[in-house]
């Protein structure tokens, strides 16, 4: 890449699982009632075809990983996990007690925290659990993260046996140096087993979780790590860039700028990756993600059905995403909600017998226009606008503002359509940034988000 770009378009910016984003939702919170009529009007219509999708926040881990940005309650007290999921099903009651009949569930995905956490028995009995108060859609896909260093055949085997066939497993690295500044011991040995036990007991889908830009990473090293992860062959990887935001995670204070690679190197060992992640067979199919011609997650992309939520990029198109657990966040297409963010305030909403939201909004009609460009963006590189409905005045003060990425060659406009080169891919959360009307008319005083690059 030219360094005149790399250095014109390295900006702090969203990676829009979401329009608005977070920190532009509305400043007074949702409404309980609201909320419920938002998530029953978009139940009615997706539940029967679509089905909906649950993402079950599971934030317990026994060691504080450095780099990480999720929310997360360190602990190696697992008595935590009884009352944890005692909450978790009675917040889903709550959802199943006001929606008008059965959920068909499209999709369940156990995040975290480290879902592995919790023992093989108590996650069967979750999911059991939800399962008792839903049905499972015919194309439904179950995935759950996995940590390398405490997921055992045991786990493996109790979640295939409630219907999981994903599993994604937090590589981040496997240089030992890098390791030890993030805090995070395993084994290069642990991931080999977990992916080959995963596929003798019938997973059908296997992704790798791996960071750039992490402190000590170098070129070579990162080199040797993709020719390892080639070796073990995963169906499907997500590459992602190292988030440094110590102002928001104090844990990430463990290591400066310094140890950081610059914006040239970190750029430059993404490059190599995805070089030799191509040249062995893997298709890069969207920001950060890349995809065997085997998996479903190309199929998504060829067939243009890839879809963008608060999980990141997922083949299941769904327009209702409950979110459960501390600090989820629950999407119902008109409008997003989330949780209390510690773990005591969440039980006591819960306990109240209230859903434990804390935040939300609602979008406008000027909101809903822009989240579908940003998502055809984000998903398709490309984006059309030929109907009066997907035309607002936001919409061409994006256009005005992307003259200098198309003087760039990084888009190209045309009447009504927007296509993003091959050379601007690399900058689709700048070219995104363009539509994010809400960002231009408040532009933030203060950091609160991460580099793009």
């Amino acid at each position: 890449m030219n360094s005149q770009l790399l250095q014109k378009y390295n900006v702090p910016g969203p990676r829009y699982t979401s329009y608005p984003t977070v920190p532009y939702w509305d400043k007074t919170p949702v409404t309980d009632e609201r909320w419920k009529n938002l998530v029953n009007d978009t139940f009615e219509v997706s539940n029967a075809t679509q089905g909906i999708s649950l993402y079950i926040h599971l934030p317990f881990c026994e060691r504080l990983c450095t780099y990480c940005g999720c929310n997360t309650r360190i602990t190696v007290n697992h008595k935590v996990e009884h009352p944890y999921i005692k909450a978790l099903l009675k917040e889903w009651q709550l959802y199943t007690d006001f929606l008008p009949n059965r959920p068909q569930l499209r999709e369940i995905h156990l995040g975290g925290g480290t879902p592995t956490f919790f023992s093989p028995e108590n996650l069967k009995r979750l999911i059991n659990g939800l399962l008792e108060k839903a049905d499972v859609h015919p194309d439904a896909e179950f995935g759950f993260e996995a940590h390398p260093a405490n997921t055992t055949d045991e786990h493996l085997t109790a979640l295939y046996e409630v219907g999981f066939r994903r599993i994604s497993i937090g590589v981040q690295d496997f240089n030992p140096i890098v390791l030890e500044l993030i805090n995070r011991p395993q084994t290069y040995e642990q991931v080999q087993h977990l992916t080959e036990k995963a596929r003798e007991i019938g997973y059908t889908s296997v992704n790798y979780d791996l960071v750039y830009g992490l402190p000590q990473q170098q070129i070579s090293t990162v080199a040797k790590t993709i020719s390892e992860v080639i070796q073990l062959r995963p169906d499907r990887i997500a590459l992602y860039s190292y988030a440094h935001v110590p102002w928001v995670k104090p844990g990430q204070r463990k290591f400066t700028e310094e140890d950081l690679p610059d914006a040239a190197k970190k750029l430059a060992i993404y490059d190599n990756c995805r070089e030799a992640l191509e040249t062995a067979g893997y298709t890069d199919i969207g920001m950060d993600h890349f995809a065997l011609p085997t998996d479903g997650l190309y199929e998504a992309v060829q067939q243009k059905h890839l879809h963008r939520n608060f999980m990141g990029y997922t083949t299941t198109q769904t327009n209702l995403l409950i979110g459960l657990g501390v600090s989820a966040i629950s999407d119902c297409w008109w409008g997003y909600a989330q949780n209390e963010k510690t773990v005591e305030k969440y039980y006591e909403r819960l306990k109240s017998n209230e859903l434990p939201l804390f935040r939300g909004h609602v979008l406008t009609r000027e909101d809903l226009i822009l989240r579908r460009h940003i998502q055809r963006l984000m998903c398709n590189f490309e984006t059309s606008w030929y109907d009066s409905k997907e035309q607002c005045k936001e919409l061409y003060d994006a256009l005005a503002r992307l003259e200098e990425p198309e003087k760039d060659e990084l888009v190209i406009i045309e009447p009504y359509h927007l296509t993003v080169t091959k050379k601007g891919r690399n900058f689709i959360r700048n070219i995104s940034m363009a539509f994010d009307a809400r960002l231009w008319n408040d532009i933030p005083q203060t950091a609160i988000f991460s580099q793009v690059f």
